[in-house]
């Protein structure tokens, strides 16, 4: 069911125009909804429906643009689309209290709807629920919602904690920018939430015959032939009688060390530096037996059912904003394994990338002139920051924007940033601020306001790393090495980060567009999206992503001369637009 526009049935009017209407669920299954002023509180009388599907498309059928407050996109969304039903816009609470926690300096405590009540009400607060395996099944064993204290109700709760966050909202130090994330973060659980369910095209006997033709045949409790062939040549090449393992690092290193060759590790990059047979075969078995552990028989027959790849993504699941996926690799789908991506007679994918992002998304968080001007001028930014600051040559000055960013500033790094700084001081200087900021323990936040672990935390908890504009928080300032590779994580965040809140824009701008199509957005991962459209829609879908680009650079950015293009193609299969 989708939503137009038009009068509502009551209920207050967010700045968009949305009614919003907020809805609870109860350990029955009954929904409690009822809608909402301004404030987030009750503008109307509860209503108790016997399903929560029908209750939902009964006040989005007239025509209103609904805004859904709830506990959780994952818990309500998926009984929505299985019965049907489509909602524009909603507020998951439990994904907005993850970015409100670290906005206040709290990054990592829970964010359950339980969690957040307690804290109003000086309670003990309960634990989040553990992350599942990685590696486990789909849809098997997911842990349920935190329950509430016996008793609550959880609509009053929902509204309780809802009416905090608007409140706490309206305290930040930018309130417009902090309301377009929280709408962003939610857009995105509706987004991942829709593409669980469409999933990938996916052609399991193409992947079962590259999987032939690659690894062997296989026999029930052996390894495919190509990788016991590969074994052997490794082995072979030690020396007569010799057995090595090549799934077992401690195994090669050893190996080599007996004829006189010493390894720090089994790294392929370090591989190459040695010259012995074994290098070889060793180097194929590693990519073999990455495929066979990763996307191979066991992976297809879990994680392909009818014809899709459903993996369950995980909307903001790194610090930077970037998603994860609870199993089946979704972020990471090899090159080879591609082949077996193919649309549906008459469809095609649309898959696009965003051009040179970070590099873009510098020049508008900075504000720096000279790159704004770089970024709008409609040509590869490398190319046109070699003819002016760099001598004509690209990849020195790719290696300078991207040292910026990553905070290479030894050896030649260093040289070329000095050479950015004389060109594009202001871009420099913000990114050298937000090291400075992470050095010294300050919370460090994304332009929209996404902020990054305290200084306090883990660094297994920073995720891929990334961090945004700099602000001083309470923390304290790490020591020596920690704080330089905090100093490092948070330069880079401030620009990975951003440029995470702007897909999230892309994303719900662009599900806008498609809700007028029988396109479907697939797939995302960091600066790629795909759509799975059919064939005479090919050419609008192009153009919607296109235009989301721009939308959302302005929503994020506001008024620069920056631009975001994507590169587009128009594919059949996913290999072919490589």
């Amino acid at each position: 069911m989708r939503d137009g526009h038009g009068p509502g049935r009551g209920g207050g009017r967010d700045r968009e125009g949305a009614v919003r209407w907020a809805v609870a669920v109860t350990a029955e299954g009954t929904a409690l909804l009822c809608p909402l002023d301004g404030r987030g509180r009750a503008a109307g009388p509860v209503v108790t429906e016997p399903d929560v599907a029908r209750a939902v498309a009964e006040r989005t059928a007239s025509g209103s643009v609904s805004r859904w407050v709830w506990r959780s996109t994952a818990q309500v969304y998926p009984r929505l689309l299985e019965a049907g039903v489509r909602v524009e816009r909603c507020h998951d609470v439990e994904a907005c209290e993850a970015l409100l926690l670290g906005h206040e300096g709290r990054w990592g405590e829970p964010r359950s709807l339980s969690a957040a009540w307690a804290r109003l009400h000086g309670a003990p607060v309960p634990d989040d629920p553990p992350l599942p395996a990685a590696d486990r099944q789909p849809s098997l064993f997911a842990p349920g919602p935190v329950p509430l204290p016996p008793g609550t109700d959880p609509l009053a709760a929902l509204l309780e904690v809802y009416a905090g966050q608007l409140r706490r909202v309206e305290a930040a130090g930018h309130p417009e920018r902090m309301r377009l994330l929280l709408a962003a973060e939610s857009a995105g659980t509706l987004v991942a939430a829709e593409m669980n369910r469409a999933g990938v095209p996916w052609r399991a006997d193409v992947h079962r015959e590259l999987l032939r033709e690659l690894l062997g045949e296989s026999y029930p409790g052996g390894e495919p032939a190509r990788l016991a062939q590969l074994a052997e040549e490794v082995s072979r090449a030690f020396g007569p009688g010799v057995r090595v393992r090549p799934d077992l690092p401690a195994d090669v290193v050893k190996a080599f060390a007996r004829d006189g060759i010493r390894l720090s590790s089994t790294r392929a990059w370090e591989l190459r530096k040695v010259d012995h047979p074994a290098v070889a075969p060793l180097l194929r078995h590693k990519t073999l037996y990455r495929l066979h552990t990763a996307h191979g028989r066991s992976w297809l027959r879990t994680w392909v059912r009818d014809g899709r790849f459903r993996p369950e993504y995980v909307p903001g699941g790194s610090v930077t904003g970037r998603w994860t996926s609870n199993g089946g690799g979704a972020l990471q789908i090899p090159k080879v394994v591609r082949r077996a991506v193919i649309a549906d007679p008459g469809w095609r994918l649309v898959v696009a990338d965003a051009d040179q992002m970070e590099p873009r998304v510098l020049a508008a968080v900075s504000r720096d002139r000279g790159l704004m001007e770089v970024a709008g001028s409609g040509r590869d930014m490398y190319s046109v920051l070699s003819d002016r600051a760099f001598g004509g040559d690209r990849e020195r000055a790719k290696l300078a924007l991207l040292g910026a960013v990553y905070g290479q500033t030894s050896g030649d790094g260093l040289r070329h940033l000095a050479d950015l700084r004389r060109r594009y001081p202001a871009a420099v200087a913000y990114v050298d601020e937000a090291a400075r900021a992470g050095e010294e323990g300050r919370l460090v936040r994304t332009w929209l306001g996404r902020t990054c672990p305290p200084a306090a935390a883990r660094e297994a908890d920073f995720g891929d790393g990334g961090v945004g504009p700099p602000e001083a928080g309470a923390e304290g300032p790490a020591d020596g090495g920690a704080a330089r590779a905090r100093g490092r994580f948070t330069r880079n965040f401030v620009v990975q980060g951003s440029g995470a809140d702007w897909m999230l824009l892309v994303l719900a701008s662009l599900r806008q567009s498609l809700a007028r199509m029988r396109a479907e957005l697939v797939f995302f991962q960091h600066d790629e999206v795909i759509v799975h459209c059919p064939q005479q829609e090919a050419e609008a879908v192009v153009e919607a992503v296109r235009a989301a680009g721009e939308r959302a650079g302005l929503a994020a950015f506001g008024e620069t001369p920056v631009r975001f293009p994507f590169t587009t193609a128009v594919v059949e299969c996913y290999a072919d637009a490589k």
